[in-house]
């Protein structure tokens, strides 16, 4: 089976495409902040011809500390999404994390995300699959890349064909990721397009015990190698102040450092 493209609002994703930027801050700060970012990155990509699909969570339901900020809740997040949404006329990715949240979900965003350490969980991707709309699934720290298969197959089975699957590292001992770029490869075996999450992929989870650590330095040399291997899309967080982020700041690119990151990707992509 050969799938050319994934489309969400008019983007194709896929192979012979454009490469695609998913990307915003991790978790939703508050409406304000979540529209300059949307606003920002919006101008660079138009301006450098990027196709933009903004991210961002309502609601980060597997914090490290019960005391870390987990965002808006699904009811105010989806309403700051459906704005930036319908205002800045650019598509919408969040997470769900729970059945109960996926028929109010699919009512704002473009691109439903299933997180890396849900994406085993079958009712919960059969109940996303059932709306239609674009699944994007992160594949599990925990899990090989061949065994993404099964998940596909779980939303084939509901006649959901629009599929997105991420590679965002693989759990190596404590508080560690590594990147195989095979995994690339071995999940465009299933025909659909593949994403890299840069900014997860260089994740310390539980690396600041309360909280994860990172290492955002290497986000572009990554990014470079997934783009020359063939990913179809990035997913990048980026936020104004990392340090200031509520949620995995040590990991995120800076947004002033955007434009020169997507100048390098898109130059190896068209190299292709």
């Amino acid at each position: 089976m050969s799938i050319n493209f994934v489309e969400v609002k008019g983007i194709k994703i896929g192979k012979n495409q454009p490469l695609v930027l998913i990307a915003g801050p991790c978790v939703i700060e508050s409406e304000e902040i979540a529209m300059q970012h949307a606003r920002a990155i919006k101008e660079i990509t138009e301006d450098l011809k990027i196709p933009f699909i903004f991210k961002a969570s309502y609601d980060k339901a597997n914090r490290s500390s019960i005391s870390s900020f987990r965002g808006p809740g699904i009811k105010k997040g989806l309403r700051i999404l459906r704005k930036i949404r319908e205002d800045l006329n650019v598509p919408v990715l969040s997470d769900v994390h729970c059945v109960s949240e996926v028929d109010s979900a699919a009512e704002v965003l473009d691109v439903i995300q299933i997180p890396a350490f849900l994406s085993r969980q079958t009712n919960l991707i059969l109940k996303a699959a059932d709306t239609g709309r674009v699944i994007n699934v992160k594949k599990g720290q925990f899990m090989s890349p061949y065994e993404m298969n099964n998940v596909v197959t779980k939303i084939e089975s509901k006649g959901n064909k629009n599929i997105l699957l991420t590679e965002r590292g693989t759990t190596f001992g404590y508080n560690m990721l590594i990147n195989d770029f095979r995994a690339i490869l071995m999940l465009a075996e299933t025909g659909y397009p593949v994403v890299y999450d840069a900014t997860h992929s260089v994740q310390m989870p539980g690396g600041n015990i309360l909280s994860s650590g990172g290492e955002s330095k290497y986000v572009l040399p990554l990014s470079r190698a997934a783009v020359a291997v063939g990913c179809d899309a990035l997913f990048v967080e980026v936020h104004r102040e990392p340090e200031k982020a509520l949620s995995d700041g040590p990991n995120m690119l800076k947004l002033s450092e955007l434009r020169d990151y997507l100048v390098q990707v898109k130059r190896i992509r068209e190299a292709g």
